[in-house]
């Protein structure tokens, strides 16, 4: 069972859009955090605040090699998310399918009666 404070981490970290970028970036291979900060025209500082953000979600890790900072995309919280998403997925598609078959039900008990009398 995954515990809710590491999901309502996990969904934290996503939900910035920013944040969701460096993670897409990050898909494409590990970069330092100057090579993330660039293309988003965001101050080293205001980057380091969203990779810490990532690092406690358990999305990114980052290592130091000399004086250059590297982040790698850690996408075991990522698959706890979307066990997450897919559980509550199924259990709604299951109570969509239970609708339509009782609306079935329904429509054809109606068209059994016949026409209501006007």
């Amino acid at each position: 069972m995954v515990k809710y404070s590491v999901l309502d981490r996990t969904f934290g970290a996503l939900a910035d859009p920013t944040r969701r970028e460096i993670l897409e970036r990050l898909a494409e291979g590990p970069a330092s955090v100057s090579e993330l900060a660039r293309p988003l025209g965001m101050s080293m500082p205001g980057l380091l605040k969203h990779v810490r953000i990532l690092e406690q979600a358990q999305l990114v890790t980052t290592q130091k090699q000399g004086r250059v900072r590297e982040c790698r995309l850690d996408p075991g919280q990522l698959d706890d998310a979307a066990r997450w998403i897919q559980d509550r997925r199924r259990r709604w598609e299951r109570r969509l399918d239970r609708l339509g078959t009782y609306l079935d039900r329904q429509g054809g008990l109606e068209r059994q009666a016949g026409p209501e009398p006007g």
